[in-house]
């Protein structure tokens, strides 16, 4: 009998320890990592998105533009000019070509950082990019097309079976209709700035299909979150990289939220009380 009662008070005080560390550890939702780790490592390259991954994101998102001889390459902006250590024009150069480039240059020097603390980085692919994806169960990948390139993306996405775990981002009303024409599974993250029409942009979301409304968080506040989920949508906010503002939009019950730091967010998500 007293073998019985001591059982029955050791599983009673287990329950209790699982309740309590479940209350202290918050659900992580929606941490999405803005151009990969970007805030440790050279944004849009592999290493960053790794990072990301192995910080615990939810989503990795990155940027893409097409090359010359077509290939779709992940990069943010139209030319190498910031990141790289040459200047060249992505959609005028070859594959081959901005092969040769270092895209960690601009962060290396930013961090004071040695060639070998910070080694040299190539420009992916978007197939390497959803490789890397499809070999970590846990993370999705948000695409954001930065060039009229989305016809392609979504057809190396339908080749490599990878529409299950990917979506797509942009502010372009034409190209995220374009996701949804030619792909209508696929998630639509529709990205707004900090002024816009949120009622208009919630008629706009729900004739098109998209999924979610991502406010910048300078204009975003608890009545647009709630007119949004009202509506049937979700909503997310981008880029959030400071801890306050990140407590802030963590206490708005988002969807999802852009962040250069996925592993500071996830910190504040698991130890921030909503």
């Amino acid at each position: 009998m007293n073998i019985l009662r001591s059982l029955s008070l050791l599983l009673f005080l287990t329950a209790i320890t699982l309740s309590t560390v479940a209350q202290q550890t918050k659900p992580v939702k929606g941490v999405t990592a803005h151009r990969g780790f970007s805030a440790a490592h050279p944004e849009n390259t592999l290493t960053a998105f790794q990072a990301g991954i192995d910080a615990g994101a939810d989503w990795i998102e990155l940027d893409i533009h097409k090359t010359l001889d077509g290939k779709i390459v992940v990069s943010h902006d139209v030319s190498t000019a910031r990141a790289a250590d040459k200047n060249l024009v992505i959609a005028q150069s070859s594959y081959r070509k901005l092969q040769k480039l270092d895209v960690a240059t601009a962060f290396r020097k930013s961090k004071g950082l040695s060639l070998k603390a910070c080694p040299a980085e190539k420009m992916p692919l978007l197939e390497e990019a959803i490789q890397l994806i499809l070999k970590n169960n846990a993370v999705k990948l948000s695409i954001q097309p930065k060039a009229d390139c989305v016809a392609e993306a979504i057809s190396i996405v339908k080749k490599m079976g990878a529409g299950y775990r990917v979506g797509f981002n942009d502010a372009s009303l034409q190209y995220m209709s374009q996701v949804k024409t030619l792909a209508p599974d696929i998630p639509v993250f529709w990205d707004r700035g900090p002024d816009t029409d949120i009622s208009q942009d919630i008629i706009t979301a729900k004739e098109k299909g998209f999924e979610t409304l991502v406010i910048n968080y300078k204009g975003l506040t608890p009545e647009k979150v709630r007119l949004v989920k009202t509506a049937g949508l979700e909503v997310g906010t981008w880029t959030v990289n400071d801890r306050e503002t990140l407590i802030k939009m963590i206490q708005l019950g988002l969807d999802r939220i852009y962040t250069d730091d996925p592993a500071l967010l996830i910190l504040l998500y698991k130890t921030t009380v909503k």
